[in-house]
């Protein structure tokens, strides 16, 4: 018989009876909240063209690398669950990879992915029985089913969920032409995207020398000359400030920053694009090009993000069989206190300019990101990102970071997800658990709480927004 899935009104707030009464008057200010969605990896392709998502293997496995990192830590092969490869999309039946699916769920118990999919499973197609091997045909069915159903398009979807602004990120040769069509559409709430430049800042990414040529193309600057290829970088800007972006993105090896002299920035650039570049030079490269940015944000206001600290594409077979962005990515630690200072010597102290640190490390947290964060005029905390963005990561950050930085040096959450319906159940999550720490606080007379509703309520709503000029 099919075990029940049952979501508890309590689930993630503390078990202690007092504390957990605090938690839910604290929930019940947030619950309703609009979601802010200011960072993330949705397609905007989804909701240009409205169409139906095809199936619950498509929806659900195939865009999801939390889900198929953990299977192929147990053997399950990635061609099994319709992951593309470099050679395309496997002839891989959309049933067999949701039963295989299935047959593993119970690799993901006390994981944040078994709390998303639960949460999505019971909130939007009105399950009410546990995924597992006996019932994968009638998930399959239920959600397949529903996906074919107006109510169940993406943009319905978005309307449903109450977003009022989510942000995609595309690359500075992405042409935006999806976010042109999603504005003509009507979509109550915004789809807005962010500047991303990885791809023709690093020199040691694959796709750099074509990512040149195109960067070329669409702006019609030399980018091959320092001064052509920075004018580039600032129309490429201010196209995708016209398309709604409040934001840049910098997913670097590092935190390094340089700020190097004028014509010798100039001949570094030249021995990047001649292709010579060693790695450290590449790596000076990408340190001297996240100053030029914040320069740039000066100019035009976009507020910056860097998310370093990921070893990428750890795992080079896979890599070289399935391209990049397959869960192989890993932490490393990571320095911020020197890596930053060429930065913040420059322009730490301007009140203009808006930067938003995260990390992999959380050893930095309370070291260096806190007392950062609790003195430099542009700096904030993003939330507690990637392999942290869980229940327990939460709280450490939390615990971590608020008594040197604050709540207001944070800037509420964002989901970085690519799994377009897991957004409402990880807003929830990261609601739930912030009202589960400021309840304690409450409880121990450290924090009033009519404070603590107040800054629940900035948390889940009022400081993402303000922190992304939304």
């Amino acid at each position: 018989m099919a075990k029940q899935l049952v979501l508890h009104e309590d689930r993630l707030f503390p078990a202690e009876p007092t504390l957990r009464g605090i938690a839910r008057r604290l929930y019940a200010e947030v619950r309703e909240l609009p979601i802010i969605s200011p960072h993330g990896h949705t397609d905007p392709l989804w909701f240009a063209a409205n169409a139906p998502f095809p199936n619950a293997t498509d929806l659900f496995l195939v865009p999801d690398h939390y889900l198929y990192r953990m299977l192929y830590s147990q053997g399950v092969p990635m061609e099994a669950l319709g992951v593309p490869s470099r050679q395309g999309r496997p002839a891989t039946d959309p049933r067999e990879a949701w039963r295989l699916f299935a047959r593993h769920m119970h690799l993901f118990h006390a994981t944040p992915s078994a709390l998303w999919l639960n949460h999505v499973f019971s909130t939007v197609f009105g399950l009410t029985v546990r995924l597992e091997e006996e019932t994968a045909d009638l998930y399959f069915d239920t959600i397949t089913d529903s996906l074919q159903r107006p109510e169940f398009r993406p943009r319905a979807l978005f309307e449903r969920f109450n977003i009022e602004v989510l942000a995609t990120t595309e690359s500075p040769v992405d042409t935006l032409a999806h976010h042109a069509t999603i504005r003509a559409s009507g979509l109550r709430g915004r789809v807005i995207t962010a500047y991303r430049p990885d791809a023709v800042v690093d020199p040691e990414h694959e796709q750099f020398p074509g990512a040149l040529e195109a960067f070329a193309a669409l702006t019609g600057e030399d980018v091959y000359r320092w001064s052509g290829y920075l004018a580039a970088h600032r129309k490429r800007r201010a196209d995708f400030a016209a398309a709604g972006a409040t934001s840049t993105d910098h997913g670097h090896p590092t935190a390094a920053t340089a700020d190097l002299p004028a014509a010798e920035a100039e001949r570094l650039f030249a021995t990047v694009v001649a292709g010579r570049a060693t790695p450290a030079e590449a790596e000076l490269f990408r340190a001297q090009m996240l100053t030029e940015m914040a320069r740039m944000s000066l100019e035009d206001g976009l507020v910056m993000q860097i998310h370093p600290g990921a070893v990428r594409n750890h795992n080079q077979q896979i890599f070289e069989r399935f391209g990049r962005d397959k869960g192989a990515d890993i932490p490393q630690a990571t320095n911020y206190v020197q890596a930053l200072k060429p930065l913040l010597d420059r322009f730490g102290n301007d009140p203009r300019l808006s930067l938003i640190l995260f990390t992999l490390d959380e050893t930095s947290y309370s070291r260096e990101l806190a007392p950062l964060a609790g003195h430099y005029p542009c700096l904030k905390l993003g939330p507690a990102w990637w392999f942290f963005d869980s229940p327990d990561g939460m709280l450490r950050f939390r615990e971590a970071t608020t008594e040197t930085a604050g709540f207001y040096n944070t800037v509420g959450f964002n989901d970085d997800t690519r799994a377009f319906l897991s957004i409402p159940a990880r807003h929830d999550v990261a609601r739930r658990v912030d009202c589960a720490f400021l309840a304690r606080l409450v409880a121990e007379h450290r924090l009033d709480e009519d404070a603590a509703a107040g800054i629940a309520v900035d948390l889940a709503y009022g400081l993402p927004k303000r922190a992304y000029k939304l």
